[in-house]
């Protein structure tokens, strides 16, 4: 009887792994031919899309099904032409270099008497000293090389000559950068000489809604999940989140999906899934939220109450376990 009654456990695991033999075969050959995306896949022992040169079922497989099942529930999934493979990382960090060392080299210059028109030079000058282009340049006819965004302007400032800076002011210096075609980007707040304690407030809590965003970041959690703790952080602290604008995909190209909404909710927007390349660049004001996007020059934005405003900006990629950040 005993026997008997292992025989019968064995047919019936045998028959288990047969059938889950056959569900998994079935979808493979489901993801090849009706993906999300419209991509397809792989074969399980070809090479992986991403570029790393291992094999499918070693790679991205796991992740690819996981993205299908979670667009299947109603998710929303970036398609995968989006998501960066390690070379894509190794290109944009090789990019970020000279992005982050420009606005090192704003911060070890940058002074009371400093006009717009110099941080401009000296981004450029950066640069093509090393091999890159200022991505701002041009882009959609923006006529310079970086924005300077100064007290009220909340983004886009156009350096020039008769912006001078002055004592007390605060200033955003937002760039970007194409080396070798991969797209960078970060900005830094810096304080001229000593300023108002509750414009020092608003500069400091606004890195620190950064961080707070930064360390939301998991894979397979929603985009509004790091959205709302950087908003959080900046309303508790009394300022209010600027809805216009916000964060970017980027990497292959300036301005990538998806768009980051820091005034978005909790369990709202796409997926965040390993590969996923994106800035974090609140724009946090003293006073309403309201802007003003009246200027003739066409691009430079304001608060709409002539208020302070402040921005930082980081670029990371989303990795298996959490970030990498890449420009800062």
């Amino acid at each position: 009887m005993q026997r008997i009654e292992i025989r019968l456990a064995t047919l019936h695991v045998a028959g288990w792994t047969l059938a889950l033999s056959w569900q998994k075969n079935q979808l493979d050959l489901r993801m090849r031919e009706h993906m999300f995306d419209g991509i397809e896949s792989p074969g399980r022992n070809d090479d992986c899309w991403c570029g790393s040169g291992k094999k499918y079922k070693k790679c991205h497989l796991h992740n690819d099904q996981r993205m299908q099942e979670l667009w299947e529930e109603g998710e929303e999934v970036l398609p995968r032409d989006l998501l960066k493979g390690p070379k894509d990382i190794e290109g944009i960090k090789y990019s970020a270099e000279v992005n982050v060392g420009s606005l090192d080299y704003v911060a070890a210059h940058i002074k009371e008497g400093v006009s717009t028109a110099e941080i401009d030079k000296w981004v450029y000058d950066y640069c093509i000293e090393h091999d890159a282009v200022p991505a701002d340049l041009n882009y959609e006819g923006f006529p310079k090389s970086v924005c300077t965004s100064i007290n009220e302007v909340v983004c886009h400032g156009i350096p020039n000559e008769h912006d001078i800076l002055k004592e007390g002011d605060i200033v955003n210096v937002d760039m970007s950068t194409i080396r070798n075609g991969y797209f960078s980007d970060s900005s830094r707040m810096f304080c001229i000489g000593t300023v108002d304690s509750e414009w020092k407030r608003l500069v400091d809590t606004t890195k620190a809604a950064v961080e707070a965003g930064l360390a939301a970041i998991k894979p397979w959690i929603h985009l509004g999940d790091v959205s709302a703790a950087v908003n959080k952080v900046a309303t508790d602290a009394g300022f209010s989140v600027v809805a216009e604008f916000g964060g970017h995909g980027i990497g292959h190209e300036f301005h990538e999906d998806p768009f980051v909404s820091f005034t978005a909710e909790a369990g709202t927007g796409p997926i965040l899934v390993p590969g996923m390349c994106f800035t974090i660049e609140p724009m946090v004001n003293l006073g309403d939220a309201a802007i003003d996007m009246n200027d003739p020059n066409g691009w430079t934005v304001r608060t709409k109450d002539g208020l302070p405003t402040a921005q930082w900006e980081v670029q990371v990629v989303v990795t298996e376990d959490g970030y990498e950040l890449l420009s800062w």
